[in-house]
Parts: structure tokens; C-alpha cells; sequence
């Protein structure tokens, strides 16, 4: 059969991205607790496409990711962009998922279980040269104002928030003990299930606790440069109770 994707392009213009997106497909990753864990991504593939191909074969991104989505940690995830360079006859690929990860969380007193969800994703450039991965972990937070506390004689405004981490991965490490350390970065962090004495420990924890998000972002920053990451980008953003806006702060280190 006729293969148009593989005839000359006369036009003499190379792409730099080409593939799918948006693929919605089940994945397994690694889980600390339970070894692995069933979730499912929103997937974009691409590789790079050379002045004189006319396009690209669909198909084969599929079947590369296919193959992998069954065990896709960390180690896994690179192997399958040099195998879909190699299979597109590419010089370069990239792969970005983005997928719900699950964690069973108990209440801090009744220590009553339930799950909590946290977004994370994978995004990655692999070439004969070497590959860049980044590992995204999104935790949400409540904080207890500072200011609002030192100036009111009784109660202080809080408010829920989300952290937003981005890690240059270079050896393994496990999500779970990012998101743990995030969150002991935050006035108190959240649960999907509270009894009355677990909603009064919280209320009173965070209030011992307060942060302006500069302070969560700080202490994440010092928290990720424990766990030797050559580089990270931290920012946290919180929806203010009394204000009619959000409170936002950023900070990275570079390599």
C-alpha cells in the first residue's frame, strides 16, 4: 500500500513536534504502599520531523505507548521514548502524561481512613544525546494567615491551597515522600475524611502553625534541597477567604 507519510515534502520545512494528543489511556505506576497502583493519563507523543518526510505515522505512537502503559515508572518512562524515536526513525521525542495519583490517608486523632487524590505527571525529551525528564507533583494545602492571627484578638482567616512542585529527575525517588514533606511544609494538610475530634486538632494545628505562602514556598524549597535534587521549580498559589484574590509565590533552583 501507499505510505504518503514516508514521500518527499518539497517545502523544505523541518517540525519540531509531531504526533498525538490528548490520548486518554489506563496506566500502572509504582506505588510505595502497595508496589503498584491502576490509574489512568491524559497523554501527549511527539517527535521531531525532518524537512523532507511529508508526516508522521499515528499508528506507532500508540503501539509503543501501549506496550509500556502497564509498567510505567520512572525508569520505564525513558525507555519508551527511545524506543519511539528509534521505531519513528527520529532524532528526538517527547512524552508528557498527566494522571490522578492515589494515597490512603488516615485523620490525625480517629485515624479513620480514606483516599486523597494529588495530580501528577511526567513530561521528558529523549535523544542520542541524552534526555530531560521532570516529575510534577501537585499537593494541596491549607494555610492559617500570619498577619491575620498577630492582629485579631480571637480567630485568624484560612484558606485552601495548592503546591506545585517540578523536579529534574536524575534517581529514583518515591512520590509519596515529596507529597509528605509538602505538606508538613503547610499550615496543616489536608484530609478527604475528618471526625469532630480530628476537625478540632486541625483547626487548632493549623492555627499554631501559620504560613504566608512565601513561608510554604521557602520551606518546600529547603525540603526538596534535602532531597538532592539538582533542580526544582516550587510555587504555591492559595484561593484567600477574605480577599478578592490569590495569593501566589515562586521560586526554582537551577542547575
Amino acid at each position: 500500500m501507499r505510505d504518503i507519510q514516508n514521500e518527499n515534502d518539497i517545502r523544505n520545512i523541518p517540525l519540531q513536534k509531531v504526533g498525538v494528543k490528548n490520548v486518554k489511556y489506563p496506566i500502572v505506576v509504582l506505588d510505595k504502599v502497595h508496589g503498584k497502583q491502576q490509574t489512568s493519563a491524559t497523554v501527549d507523543l511527539f517527535v521531531n520531523l525532518p524537512h523532507n518526510y511529508k508526516g508522521t505515522h499515528m499508528s506507532r505512537f500508540i503501539e509503543v505507548f501501549h506496550k509500556y502503559h502497564q509498567n510505567l515508572s520512572m525508569t520505564h518512562f525513558l525507555e519508551m521514548l527511545d524506543e519511539m524515536r528509534k521505531k519513528l526513525n527520529a532524532e528526538k521525542s517527547f512524552c508528557s502524561i498527566t494522571f490522578p495519583y492515589f494515597i490512603e490517608k488516615k485523620a490525625p486523632v480517629s485515624e479513620s481512613p480514606a483516599v486523597m487524590q494529588y495530580v501528577c505527571s511526567y513530561e521528558a525529551c529523549s535523544s542520542e544525546d541524552g534526555s530531560d525528564f521532570y516529575v510534577t507533583i501537585e499537593v494541596p494545602i491549607a494555610t492559617l494567615c500570619p498577619c491575620s492571627k498577630a492582629i485579631s484578638e480571637y480567630g485568624a482567616h484560612n484558606q485552601r491551597g495548592l503546591v506545585k512542585v517540578k523536579v529534574l529527575y536524575t534517581e529514583f525517588f518515591w512520590i509519596e515522600d515529596v507529597i509528605s514533606m509538602i505538606e508538613s511544609c503547610a499550615s496543616t494538610p489536608l484530609y478527604s475524611l475528618l471526625k469532630r475530634k480530628d476537625e478540632k486538632y486541625v483547626t487548632e494545628y493549623a492555627y499554631d502553625n501559620p504560613r504566608f505562602v512565601e513561608d510554604v514556598v521557602r520551606e518546600v524549597y529547603l525540603g526538596l534541597d534535602k532531597m538532592n535534587f539538582s533542580y526544582f521549580s516550587v510555587e504555591a498559589e492559595t484561593e484567600e477567604s477574605i480577599h478578592n484574590h490569590n495569593a501566589y509565590a515562586f521560586t526554582e533552583k537551577t542547575r
